[in-house]
């Protein structure tokens, strides 16, 4: 049997395909009240800051800082914040959940094709898409794909349906602030349902289609917190910081909604001090990157934990990988991504 080697071609498209997060302002007690809930649009806001950066040294005489802090720093900003009569944010999207997982969406080595599918599908007898749906599921529950609207809430609570044929077949209503960010182990009847659900759509059993609504009690007027959007090429005069917007709707990227949901890898090796149980789940990742902290945690030297390291050992080399390391291989291949032989 010929050598199988890694495809120069090879790319997997993403099973976990949550659509943008809009953003919708009202009062907690209307939450049943679909007509209630107005849209939130982002306006402009300038204002007068005050130099606070970190000066180089030949600028820190007082006499240049005295006459630096005359020049006013002026800034034009986009913002977005709830009515003044509305205490409650409401943030809502749809996730579909596809089947599929392992078999690539393209792939130029029919060999190395049948060992992985050949791999994956043992994979799914022996273990199952089990352990990586409760995690997804948790993530949805808990309000993770919040971000920074989640701190501070006095009041969270996640609405799931999953729908057929427009209309709700099933629904689930969860506490967010009941359920961790930093541990799967809190199960409840709901949660279990939910898992289940995710895992036939992973498997291909039946269509999945979630609609995940999230009210989150904050005060009347209060700042929300879209999406902030990348600006490669910034000329004199722009606006220092401009927000996401759909049909001038505030929203979160869908890129961020699913960088949420897949925050599930616990399994990463301990390095430099740093401890799972300390920092918590970071999201699957082939080098386990968190761009936030500037630091890969499953870099290649830190033991061989990354994706291509355990995806080669397994595929090429018949190395099977422990079970928690099979979890985020797998994971990796629901989040999608090209992973060919780099020339």
């Amino acid at each position: 049997m010929p050598e199988i080697k890694t495809a120069s071609v090879l790319a997997f498209e993403r099973k976990l395909d949550p659509s943008d997060a809009l953003f919708y302002a009202g009062n907690w007690g209307d939450k049943d009240v679909s007509s209630s809930w107005k849209p939130i649009a982002i306006h402009e806001k300038s204002v007068r800051g005050t130099i606070s950066n970190r000066l180089k040294t030949k600028d820190q005489d007082p006499a240049k800082l005295n006459a630096a802090i005359q020049n006013p720093n002026l800034q034009t900003v986009d913002v977005a914040t709830l009515t003044a009569d509305a205490d409650t944010l409401k943030v809502q999207f749809t996730l579909r959940v596809l089947p599929g997982t392992g078999t690539p969406s393209a792939c130029n080595n029919l060999a190395y094709r049948q060992k992985l599918e050949t791999v994956i599908a043992d994979w799914r007898k022996k273990q199952g898409f089990g352990i990586l749906a409760q995690r997804y599921a948790c993530n949805l529950a808990n309000g993770r794909f919040l971000w920074r609207n989640r701190i501070g809430a006095e009041q969270v609570e996640i609405h799931i349906a999953r729908l057929l044929e427009g209309q709700a077949e099933s629904k689930w209503t969860f506490d967010a602030l009941e359920l961790s960010l930093r541990s799967f182990d809190k199960t409840t009847d709901d949660l279990k349902e939910l898992a289940q659900t995710i895992a036939a759509g992973l498997q291909g059993q039946q269509k999945v289609l979630l609609q995940i609504t999230a009210f989150v009690r904050i005060g009347s007027g209060q700042e929300v917190f879209p999406s902030q959007e990348l600006i490669i090429e910034r000329t004199r005069g722009n606006k220092s910081k401009t927000l996401y917007q759909v049909n001038s709707i505030a929203a979160i990227h869908s890129q961020k909604i699913g960088n949420a949901i897949r925050t599930i890898d616990t399994w990463y090796p301990e390095t430099e001090g740093v401890f799972v149980t300390e920092l918590g789940p970071i999201p699957v990742e082939p080098y386990g990157s968190v761009t936030t902290q500037g630091k890969a945690y499953r870099a290649p030297g830190n033991g061989k934990k990354d994706f291509y390291n355990l995806l080669d050992g397994w595929i090429l080399k018949d190395k099977v990988p422990e079970p928690d390391d099979q979890n985020y291989v797998i994971a990796v291949l629901i989040r999608g991504g090209v992973f060919g032989e780099a020339n």
